[in-house]
């Protein structure tokens, strides 16, 4: 059963190294109405799915630090929790740079905030 918009909001996953970066990312889905948990790299971004079975959606940068970086993380979740969305970001690839696991968007940063927005609305069906 779906809730009403109103009392349901998606929970984002941010996957950002950058603390200013993450505290950015984290403003901009909070703002957006959804519920944001970080983590500092993909090896904290998998410790945390493991654990929650709400995640909805992972916002990662590309660029993360640690054994994986995000297209493995992005991989993964494709393979251990398919129903996860992804959006991926990076200040140095373009989207041409990279090949990208089904159902993920891919935004170059700075990337532009209200396309994000309706980017993670679409994914997650969540409406204000």
């Amino acid at each position: 059963m779906t809730l009403p918009s109103s009392t349901y909001r998606p929970i984002v996953l941010v996957v950002e190294d950058e603390p200013l970066q993450r505290i950015m990312a984290v403003d901009l889905i909070q703002e957006a109405g959804f519920i944001a948990v970080e983590a500092r790299d993909a090896a904290e971004a998998v410790r945390i799915l493991e654990k929650r079975t709400d995640i909805r959606l992972v916002f990662a940068d590309l660029d993360v630090p640690g054994s994986a970086d995000a297209l493995k993380l992005a991989a993964l979740i494709r393979d251990r929790w398919p129903p996860i969305h992804i959006i991926l970001t990076s200040g140095r690839y373009k989207r041409t740079d990279v090949s990208l696991p089904a159902d993920t968007s891919f935004f170059t940063k700075p990337y532009p905030h209200d396309a994000v927005v309706r980017e993670m609305r679409r994914m997650t069906a969540y409406t204000i």
